[in-house]
């Protein structure tokens, strides 16, 4: 998270994780999904509010979760089917379920896979939201397997030269088992930043950098944008493509987006994410079998040579450390587990509110 995303000491608590899972469980019961899948949904939430990555916390997408079950477009009891199957191959229809509950399930189904082929692929339509897409990609991790996870939203990114947003933000998540070192965990979205995080920077009512968000006509803006450029209450209409500009590489990001939508999207039978008439939340997850392709033992010693040899890089002024991905991850668990999950005190009085309308007890 960067930092001016941390909630100033003034605005924020600490919670258990304990406190908090219970918490989530519980409102999720309320929701009427079955309680095995509240505790999957919750640890999803949780997972990411560890790993710092509050824009896929409790903090943002429950609150929107508890909405759209309310309202009927998401299915907390999903009737949920294989309709293709092949050995290396699984292809699943969501019937409008979440996919931070679907997701998991898909994934030990490509690890099965893997085992018998070396390679499982899950493709998921018809779906809703899955929240962190590295949670899932690392559960490949304790079968000493590589994870990925693809993920296909609705509108929100413009296209290199669009003034309209075309595709999602479509993060791409891998993750990798190393031995001694913290597991290596990609997991971005192919516009500058997730929609999550701009909803942060305006819960925050911080500026947000120059290069995340286009004007009106779609001209990237290249200064700091305060959180009511649009006007005050006003989202922001679409975000940029990693690159922000074209000079700067922009169709790269725009490009990546579109590998997104077919691999896990187009692909699922689901179509695009923004394709009329159908639901806009389709996914794919992939598991290597490291086995298959070589000693898991070397595997494992040549990924602590590489991360030691990244971590090892001489850093440049005014920085301290290199890092890899999933490094600072790994070390804000340990940090959260001990002192508590960081949230700004509005995500509290959200938590006081719903548990008062749902009455039920909040330990938050």
């Amino acid at each position: 998270m960067l930092k001016q995303f941390i909630p100033k000491a003034e605005d924020s608590v600490r919670v258990p994780e304990d406190a908090l899972r219970k918490t989530v469980v519980s409102i999720f019961e309320k929701m009427g999904i079955p309680q095995e899948d509240c505790h999957l949904a919750a640890d999803g939430l949780i997972s990411a509010d560890l790993r710092g990555v509050e824009s896929h916390g409790v903090s943002n997408i429950l609150r929107n979760w508890v909405h759209l079950i309310q309202e009927g477009t998401i299915n907390p009891k999903p009737n949920w089917r294989i309709i293709r199957e092949s050995p290396a191959i699984t292809a699943i229809d969501c019937d409008r379920g979440l996919g931070m509950i679907l997701a998991p399930k898909a994934m030990e189904i490509a690890v099965k896979k893997a085992r018998d082929t070396g390679m499982g692929m899950v493709t998921m339509r018809n779906g809703r939201h899955l929240g962190m897409a590295a949670y899932h990609a690392m559960i490949a991790l304790k079968y000493d397997m590589i994870g990925m996870c693809l993920t296909v939203a609705g509108p929100k990114m413009i296209p290199t030269f669009g003034a309209e947003p075309r595709l999602g933000t479509n993060p791409i998540a891998l993750a990798a088992p190393a031995g001694k070192e913290a597991p290596f965990v990609f997991d971005a979205s192919t516009t500058v930043a997730a929609s999550n995080t701009i909803d942060d920077a305006v819960r925050l009512n911080i500026p947000l950098p120059a290069g995340w968000v286009p004007d009106k006509d779609g001209t990237p803006i290249m200064r700091e944008v305060e959180p009511d450029y649009f006007g005050k209450g006003k989202k922001f209409l679409s975000i940029l493509p990693l690159g922000s500009t074209r000079e700067m590489g922009s169709h790269k990001g725009y490009g990546l987006s579109c590998c997104v939508e077919i691999m896990g999207g187009i692909l699922t039978g689901g179509g695009y994410g923004a394709n009329p008439g159908r639901p806009n939340y389709n996914h794919s997850v992939t598991a290597y079998n490291i086995a298959s392709y070589m000693d898991v033992a070397e595997f494992k010693r040549t990924m602590d040579e590489y991360l030691q040899y990244l971590k090892s890089t001489k850093p440049a002024p005014g920085h301290d450390r290199v890092y890899y991905a999933g490094l600072i991850e790994a070390e804000c668990v340990a940090e959260n587990k001990a002192k508590g999950i960081l949230l700004h005190k509005e995500v509290v009085e959200w938590f006081h509110k719903i548990c008062n309308e749902l009455s039920i007890p909040c330990l938050v």
